[in-house]
C-alpha cells in the first residue's frame, strides 16, 4: 500500500470516531496525530495531506494546529469562518504553485527593468512573420540561457505562434563536437545502410522539431562542418539525411542557439550573419540588487514548496548567499540555497510551521559571501536598503516558473532527509551525530546531482573513457522509450548502468557466450514486474535492430531485474563487494574510481603494504567482510590467487559466505558493483558472471592512428621492461630516484620492471640503445623525452611520493599484457585488433580486402613482408580508410606531401590503392599516401627482406 493511501485510510478511520458534536466544533486529525500513529516522518505526512486536500478527498480545518476531515464529514459540519476550503483567497493558494502566466515575461523578474530589451527582442523574434527569426543568445554559465528559451517557446505557445502540440526539442553541441558525422545523423536523421549498424531509416531532431523549436545549446561546440550544416538549413529550408545524395526533405522549425563564448571567435562569420537577432543576457552580478534579491525570493519559494513550510531567512544568511555568486551565476545561487535549506530543514525538523535558517546554518564555502559583498560599498548599500532583518518565504511566492527545469533536482531531498533522519533515531543515534550524518550527505546529494546535470559532459566523459560512445548514445535514447511506456523516469544511474550491461552484452556476444543460465527463482522474481518486463522486451527489439543479432530470453529477464533495481530507491540486503590488493593504495585506488562512476555503497577496500604478515592482512580482510555483508554475502577480490584460500576460513570464523575472484582489476570491480546493485543478489550467481567477465566493449575513434602501432610493436612485447629515470648526469639524483622507484615496484608486487637511470646529455642515443634491448613503458625526470609511454616531471613524482606515476605504470603494463602476442601473427588477429579499435568498419568484410591489399603491394614492390610488418601495414591502412569515411585524415608537411612521387614505395602503393578504389569507392588522399610510405622507410629496414 502506498504512504498516501495510509495515511488517507488512517484519517478515515480517526474521522469517524468523532461525534456529530466535535466535528460541529472543529475537530479533526492533526499532522502530529498521524506522525505518531504511521510512525511516518512529519514532512511526507504533511506533503500527503495537501496532496489529498488538492484532490478534494480531505478537507482542511483552519486553527492551531491544523485539522483535517474526510470530504463527507466536512459536508456534514455548519458552516463557519474558520473553514478554509470554501474561501475564495485561501483555495486560490491551494492550487498548484507552478504556473503558465498568460504572457511568461510579464511575470519573469528582470522583464520590465535589466531584461526589458531582452524580452522586447525574443517577442520581436518570435512574432515577426511568417515565421519567426532565428535567434542566439549569449551570456556565461548559469545566467539562464536555457530558461529563457523555454519563456520564448512557451510565449509562442500562449500567443498560439507555436502550437501547444508541437515541441521544443533540445540538442547539446557539446555531446557530438569532435563528430561531424554523427552530429549530422542525430540532426538530420540517416538512411538505412548511410554505415555499420544503420539498419532502418531514422528521422533526426530537425523532424521531430518540425512545426515547433529546435534549441542548440552551446553552439559553440559545433565543429565548422556542424555550422555549415546548420546555415544551410537557415538558408533554404530543406535537408538530406545521412546516406542520401539527392533527395531532400523539408521542416518548418524555429531556431534559437546559446553561446558562453564570444560568437565572433566562436562561431564562423558566414553562421553569425545568418542569425538576424543576437541577445545577450547579464550575469547575476550585473542586474540590480533589487532584482537580484527577487531572484533568491523565488528560489527560496521552490524550495519552501518542497518543504511546505514557511522559510525564514536572516540578513545575515542572505547577504552571504548574494555574495557567493560567482561564476556559476543564478545556477550557482539555485545550489546554495538548495544546500543551506536542507541545513535549515535537518535542524528545525520538528517545527510545526516554519523553519529558520540562520548563518549557522551557511557551510564553509559559502560564509565567505557576507565579506565578498561588503568589499562593494555601493552594491552593499543597495541591498541593505531593500533588506528586513528577517526574510520570510512562503511555499506561494512563486514568480514566472517553467513547467520543466532541467536543473530541478528529481527528487525532495527533504522527504529523503526525512526519511534517513527516522532511521538513525530508530537506531539510537543522538541529535548532533543524525545532524552531522546528514550533513554530509545532504552534500553529496547536490553535489552528484549538479555534476550530473550541470556538467553531463564530463560525466559522459568518464563513462566514454570505458564504454563506447554508440553503446551511451544507444542508451539514451532506449532511456527516452523506457520512460515513457513505463511512465517514471529515471536519474543519470540508468544511462551508467544500462550502458555498462549493454557493453558487457557485446562483449559476450563477441567472445560467444551469448546464453546464461536462468534460475527458476530468477523466473518467479521477474513475474513481479510486469511492466518492466515489457519494456525489457521493447529494449530486446532495439536491441536486435541496432546490432543485427537475436537476443536470446535470458537477457530479457535481467533487463527486467535491472529495471526494477534502477527505479527502487534502495536494494535491500545486496551483497557485498570488497577489494583487497598489496601495495599501498591499490585497492583504494580502484574503489575511489568506481565509486566516482556508481556511487556505490557496498564496496570497501583494504590495502596491503608489502610488509604487512599474512595473519594482520587476513584479520584486515575479515573486518572489511564483516562490514560489507548486509545479509546475502560478499564479493572478495583480490590481486593474488593465494588470497582466494581466505573465503572458506572466513566463512568458518563468521558465517558469512565468501566468493573470491583474483586478478583484480578497475573493469572488474565496476562489474562487481554494477551487478551487486540489481535486486537479483544470488552471490554465486554473481561470481560465476563474474569469472566469465571479458571487460567492456570499448571503441575509440580518436586512438585509431596509435593503434596502427600496436602489431608492429607486438614483438617488442617480448623484451624485458624498463623504465627510464632521467637526470643531469644519470648518477646522483637519477640513482636516488631508482631506488625510490624499484621501492614503489615492490610496493606494488611488480617484479619484472628495471629501473635504469640515464643522463639527459645524449639522452636521444641512449633512448634508442635501450629500446633494442628493453620495451620502455614509462619515464620520469628532468625533461619529457616525448615517447609515447607515461610521463612524470621529477618534482611531481616527488610531491606525491610517485602514486600517480605508478598507477600509469601499472595501466601501461596492463595494456602491455593485453597487445601481447606470439610471433605468429595471422589474418585472425588482424581482424580481432580491427573489431576491438575501429568504429565504423566491417572487418568481417574488410579484412579479405586488405590482405589482398599488402599481396599487391608486396608483388609490385617485389618485397617480402614479415607477419609483423604485414599486419602493421593493414591495420595502417584500415585507419587511413576510417578516416577517409569520417573526413577526419591526418595532414602532412606540404614540402613532405610534395616528395612523394620521388618515394620508391609511391607507384607501388599506388598501384594497390587501385584495389581500394574498385572495392570500396574510397581514395586515399596524398597525405595519407604520405604516411604509408613513412611506414615503409621506418620498418623497411628491418621488416621487409
Amino acid at each position: 500500500m502506498k504512504r498516501i493511501e495510509r495515511i488517507y485510510q488512517r484519517v478515515v478511520q480517526l474521522s469517524q470516531q468523532l461525534t456529530a458534536d466535535e466535528v460541529a466544533q472543529g475537530a479533526g486529525v492533526t499532522t502530529k496525530q498521524l506522525v505518531a500513529d504511521l510512525e511516518i516522518v512529519r514532512p511526507n505526512v504533511s506533503k500527503a495531506l495537501n496532496d489529498l486536500v488538492r484532490t478534494g478527498q480531505l478537507t482542511k480545518i483552519a486553527g492551531r494546529p491544523v485539522r483535517y476531515l474526510t470530504a463527507e464529514l466536512a459536508l456534514q459540519k455548519p458552516a463557519t469562518t474558520t473553514d478554509i476550503a470554501p474561501q475564495p483567497a485561501i483555495a486560490k493558494k491551494m492550487q498548484p504553485a507552478v504556473t503558465i502566466p498568460t504572457d511568461f515575461f510579464d511575470k519573469m523578474i528582470g522583464a520590465h527593468s535589466s531584461l526589458k530589451n531582452q524580452v522586447e527582442q525574443a517577442k520581436a523574434a518570435m512574432l515577426y512573420p511568417p515565421k519567426g527569426l532565428n535567434t542566439l543568445i549569449i551570456g556565461p554559465t548559469g545566467s539562464g540561457k536555457t530558461f529563457f528559451v523555454h519563456g520564448m517557446y512557451q510565449f509562442s505557445t500562449v500567443h498560439q505562434i507555436i502550437d501547444t502540440q508541437q515541441p521544443l526539442i533540445t540538442f547539446n553541441c557539446a555531446d557530438y563536437a569532435h563528430n561531424p558525422e554523427l552530429l549530422m545523423s542525430h540532426l538530420f536523421g540517416y538512411t538505412k545502410g548511410a554505415f555499420t549498424g544503420a539498419n532502418e531509416d531514422k528521422d533526426g531532431l530537425i523532424q521531430e522539431a518540425e512545426g515547433g523549436m529546435l534549441f542548440l545549446d552551446e553552439v559553440h561546440r559545433l565543429p565548422p562542418e556542424g555550422q555549415e550544416m546548420i546555415f544551410y538549413f537557415m538558408d533554404h529550408g530543406t535537408y538530406s539525411r545521412l546516406g542520401e545524395t539527392a533527395k531532400t526533405h523539408h521542416a518548418n522549425v524555429r531556431l534559437v542557439c546559446a553561446t558562453t563564448e564570444n560568437p565572433e571567435s566562436s562561431l564562423l562569420a558566414t553562421f553569425v550573419r545568418r542569425i538576424p537577432v543576437t541577445i545577450q543576457l547579464p550575469s547575476f552580478n550585473q542586474r540590480p540588487a533589487k532584482e537580484r534579491l527577487q531572484l533568491l525570493q523565488s528560489l527560496f519559494s521552490l524550495e519552501a514548496n518542497r518543504i511546505h513550510k514557511q522559510v525564514q531567512i536572516s540578513e545575515d544568511v542572505v547577504k552571504a548567499l548574494l555574495g557567493s555568486v560567482t561564476y556559476g551565476n543564478v545556477g550557482q545561487l539555485k545550489s546554495n540555497i538548495q544546500l543551506v535549506c536542507a541545513q535549515g530543514f535537518l535542524r528545525h525538523m520538528q517545527s510545526d510551521d516554519s523553519i529558520m535558517i540562520t548563518a549557522e546554518d551557511l557551510p564553509a564555502s559559502i560564509q565567505p559571501g557576507i565579506a565578498t559583498l561588503a568589499s562593494n560599498r555601493d552594491d552593499l548599500g543597495e541591498v541593505t536598503k531593500l533588506l528586513e532583518p528577517v526574510m520570510v518565504i512562503g511555499p506561494d511566492q512563486t514568480s514566472a516558473t517553467l513547467q520543466q527545469d532541467a536543473y530541478e533536482l528529481p527528487y525532495n531531498l527533504y522527504e529523503i532527509i526525512g526519511d534517513k533522519a527516522a532511521i538513525l533515531k530508530s537506531e539510537g543515534l543522538d541529535q548532533e551525530h543524525i545532524n552531522n550524518f546528514i550533513t554530509t550527505d545532504i552534500n553529496l546529494h547536490l553535489k552528484s546531482f549538479y555534476r550530473e546535470s550541470a556538467i553531463d559532459e564530463q560525466a559522459d566523459n568518464k563513462l566514454a573513457e570505458i564504454v563506447d560512445q554508440d553503446i551511451i548514445d544507444l542508451t539514451k535514447e532506449i532511456q527516452g522509450k523506457v520512460q515513457q511506456l513505463l511512465g517514471y523516469t529515471f536519474k543519470q544511474n540508468f544511462v551508467y548502468a544500462v550502458s555498462l550491461h549493454i557493453s558487457s552484452f557485446v562483449k559476450r556476444l563477441q567472445s560467444g557466450k551469448l546464453v546464461r543460465n536462468i534460475s527458476e527463482d530468477l523466473k518467479e522474481m521477474v513475474a513481479d514486474y510486469p511492466k518492466e518486463l515489457e519494456a525489457a522486451y521493447m529494449i530486446k527489439q532495439e536491441l536486435e535492430t541496432h546490432y543485427n543479432v537475436p537476443i536470446p530470453k535470458s537477457e530479457v529477464y535481467y533487463l527486467t531485474i535491472l529495471l526494477a533495481s534502477l527505479r527502487s530507491v534502495k536494494v535491500a540486503g545486496k551483497v557485498g563487494v570488497v577489494v583487497a590488493a598489496h601495495g599501498g593504495s591499490t585497492a583504494s585506488s580502484m574503489v575511489q574510481v568506481v565509486n566516482k562512476l556508481l556511487s556505490a555503497n557496498n564496496l570497501l577496500a583494504y590495502d596491503m603494504p608489502i610488509e604487512m604478515s599474512p595473519q594482520t592482512a587476513y584479520q584486515g580482510i575479515v573486518d572489511r567482510v564483516r562490514q560489507a555483508d548486509n545479509g546475502n554475502g560478499v564479493i572478495l577480490l583480490v590481486d593474488m590467487g593465494s588470497l582466494s584460500t581466505f573465503s572458506q576460513r572466513i566463512y568458518k570464523e563468521t558465517g558469512i559466505k565468501v566468493e573470491t575472484i583474483d586478478m583484480v582489476t578497475t573493469a572488474i570491480v565496476l562489474e562487481a558493483v554494477r551487478k551487486t546493485e540489481m535486486i537479483d543478489n544470488d552471490l554465486s550467481i554473481i561470481a560465476h558472471e563474474l569469472k566469465e567477465f571479458h571487460g567492456y566493449s570499448k571503441v575509440n575513434v580518436d586512438t585509431l592512428p596509435a593503434v596502427e602501432a600496436l602489431a608492429v610493436d607486438s614483438v617488442k612485447q617480448q623484451l624485458p621492461r624498463a623504465v627510464v629515470a632521467i637526470c643531469s648526469t644519470g648518477k646522483g639524483t637519477a640513482v636516488r630516484i631508482q631506488k625510490m622507484i624499484e621501492q614503489q615496484l615492490i610496493d606494488q608486487l611488480i617484479d619484472d620492471v628495471t629501473v635504469i637511470p640515464i643522463s639527459v646529455v645524449n639522452m636521444k642515443q641512449t633512448l634508442y640503445q635501450l629500446s633494442q634491448e628493453y620495451r620502455i613503458i614509462a619515464t620520469t625526470g628532468i625533461v619529457n623525452p616525448d615517447l609515447k609511454v607515461p610521463f612524470v616531471a621529477l618534482d611531481r613524482l616527488i610531491q606525491d611520493d610517485g602514486h600517480d606515476f605508478f598507477e600509469r605504470v601499472v595501466a601501461e603494463m596492463d595494456q602491455d599484457d593485453l597487445q601481447a602476442t606470439t610471433p605468429n601473427l595471422t589474418k585472425e588477429l588482424c581482424e580481432s585488433y580491427m573489431k576491438d579499435y575501429f568504429l565504423y568498419l566491417n572487418p568481417h568484410k574488410l579484412i579479405d580486402i586488405l590482405w589482398r591489399y599488402a599481396e599487391t603491394l608486396s608483388d609490385t614492390l617485389k618485397l617480402s613482408f614479415t607477419e609483423t610488418f604485414r599486419i602493421g601495414l593493414i591495420l595502417h591502412v584500415a585507419g587511413a580508410l576510417e578516416r577517409t569515411l569520417l573526413r577526419q585524415t591526418v595532414t602532412a608537411e606540404p614540402a613532405e606531401r610534395a616528395l612523394i612521387t620521388k618515394s620508391p614505395y609511391y607507384h607501388g602503393i599506388q598501384a594497390s590503392n587501385t584495389l581500394l578504389q574498385e572495392q570500396l569507392q574510397l581514395t586515399l588522399n596524398d597525405d595519407e599516401i604520405y604516411y604509408v610510405e613513412q611506414l615503409f622507410d621506418t620498418q623497411a629496414q628491418k621488416s621487409v627482406s
